[in-house]
């Protein structure tokens, strides 16, 4: 029989290291493997789960670099997708580890407070009825189980500051954005913006791996339009994405040499990018004084901005 190695990364607190198991190849799920480990060869290892069907969100961890949520993660399938007998194991991304496997989810309710993640009431109304329209603005969101799943894959949360808000608290936000029952609503929106809509770098990983196929980074592109349309247009990000908007329209090419200018500002620019620009010039890569004509075809482009500017106002 075919033997499956588990290299589980562990944590005791002080010290990291990597252990080794052995289980014969059968049909189980990621988690009954771990909770065989523990069982029959040791007691000392640390991972949580509860439910054992996909609603508590407690078992997701990382599977040689990716997050799965291990109860529904079926052996067979990962190991036809790496096409190997041997897993590594570690605790998920962008948490602090308390043991093995354990990870600290105090950054998910900090997270919640900063965005009021709950129901505010509206006290124009009566009830809490919606229609079946209104509802199902709100469905998919609410399927949210908070596994971090998201957060763990999140690329911008690698390279961040500590300022940006994670993937799963901006589906917090836009799920009681959408709520019609709310009495509160553009409050989400701001708190959103207040930790760096604008840096969500559309990797589309929180939407692609979300075991509850959340489309996140759509609700995040919601998010950004509607602080728009609330005049919150003076951000970097904002004013980096009408540079886009407007140049793709005018001639259907970015103006790569205003790209900054506009997006930072002139002193700003000047600051920090001046260095990186004489490099550019000086490697043929830019020519400050290009400035693009419309493209062949240019009325088609205007044509789809028009479009799509009728199908925002209709939705």
């Amino acid at each position: 029989m075919e033997t499956i190695t588990f290299n589980i990364k562990r944590f005791d607190g002080e010290r990291t290291w990597n252990q080794e198991y052995r289980l014969p190849r059968e049909t189980s799920t990621l988690l009954g493997c771990l909770t065989k480990i523990r069982e029959e060869q040791d007691p000392t290892l640390n991972f949580t789960s509860n439910c054992r069907a996909a609603i508590c969100g407690s078992c997701a961890v990382q599977v040689n670099g990716s997050a799965f949520l291990a109860c529904e993660t079926q052996l067979d399938a990962l190991l036809d997708t790496y096409q190997t007998t041997t897993l590594y194991l570690e605790p998920l991304n962008h948490f602090p580890v308390v043991r093995d496997l354990v990870v600290d989810f105090g950054p998910v309710e900090k997270g919640m407070r900063k965005v009021d993640a709950w129901l505010c009431p509206s006290k124009e109304r009566r009830d809490h009825l919606q229609s079946e329209a209104d509802f199902r603005k709100i469905a998919k969101p609410a399927d949210c189980i908070l596994c971090g799943v998201c957060v763990s894959e999140c690329r911008e949360l690698a390279y961040d500051d500590g300022t940006y808000l994670p993937p799963a608290m901006m589906n917090k936000a836009y799920r009681f954005e959408r709520d019609s029952r709310d009495g509160e609503r553009g409050k989400r929106v701001l708190a959103a913006l207040k930790n760096n809509l604008w840096k969500c770098i559309h990797c589309e990983q929180c939407s692609s791996k979300c075991p509850k196929k959340i489309p996140v980074a759509d609700e995040v592109s919601y998010l950004r339009r509607r602080a728009v349309a609330l005049g919150e247009t003076k951000s970097e990000g904002a004013r980096h994405a009408f540079s886009f908007y407007d140049d793709v329209r005018a001639t259907g090419l970015l103006n790569e040499t205003m790209l900054a200018l506009r997006t930072e500002g002139p002193a700003k620019t000047v600051a920090n990018r001046t260095p990186f620009a004489i490099r550019m010039v000086a490697a043929g890569k830019m020519n400050p004084l290009h400035a693009p004509k419309p493209v062949p075809g240019i009325e088609s482009v205007r044509r789809l901005y028009e479009f799509s500017q009728k199908m925002e106002k209709e939705a």
